[in-house]
């Protein structure tokens, strides 16, 4: 009898919905963006807007931030160098999502396809182009989270490498993504140029 109580229990409390949270913060925003093993166009667009949702939030309190804030120095190259972060992962999910749609050859046997490769191509464009305007804001929260000396956040030493590498300029994603554009451009005038004869 007591197993079947207990079986009976676990069932209804295994159906009940727990209750959400709301969200906020900063912080919280971005504990929503993940990376999936197969990354689809939808999972891609979600991240997005989750990181989106992160750049407009505020700040939570420093003592829930994700590294061990000890003085305002500290809270200000943390507050920095988040945004610079946020703002290079939101390059990357339109790099992922343009990625998706590029076409990295226009071979001759896409030729029946011409149309559709075309507007695949044009979506590309815009998600490259989209990732693009991240890239300056990146860039001064970098040089500004460089310009307080002497704090350290061990917590997101990640972060700290990329401000360190924009600042040095071996991370430049204006190049990455000037490149991946003028390759699109020779792919779709490949594509461009293809008629009936082409297949």
């Amino acid at each position: 009898m007591k197993r079947i109580v207990a079986a009976c229990l676990l069932l209804v409390t295994s159906s009940m919905a727990l209750p959400g949270y709301p969200v906020y913060f900063k912080e919280q925003f971005f504990r929503l963006y993940h990376i999936h093993y197969i990354q689809y166009p939808d999972d891609t667009i979600e991240n997005i807007y989750w990181l989106e949702q992160a750049t407009k939030a505020d700040f939570c309190n420093p003592l829930y931030a994700l590294a061990k804030i000890p003085d305002e120095k500290h809270w200000e190259r943390y507050r920095y160098l988040f945004n610079m972060h946020v703002d290079l992962k939101l390059i990357e999910q339109h790099l992922y999502l343009g990625s998706k749609f590029d076409k990295r050859v226009a071979y001759f046997y896409n030729a029946p396809w011409k149309r559709e490769n075309l507007e695949s191509l044009e979506t590309a464009e815009t998600a490259y182009r989209a990732a693009l305007t991240y890239w300056n804001t990146a860039k001064e929260w970098a040089l500004k989270a460089q310009g307080i000396r002497w704090t350290h956040l061990p917590e997101v030493q990640f972060w700290e490498d990329e401000a360190f590498r924009i600042a040095e300029g071996t991370l430049d994603y204006e190049t990455i993504i000037a490149d991946e554009l003028a390759r699109l451009a020779r792919v779709r005038a490949a594509f461009e140029a293809m008629d009936e004869a082409s297949y």
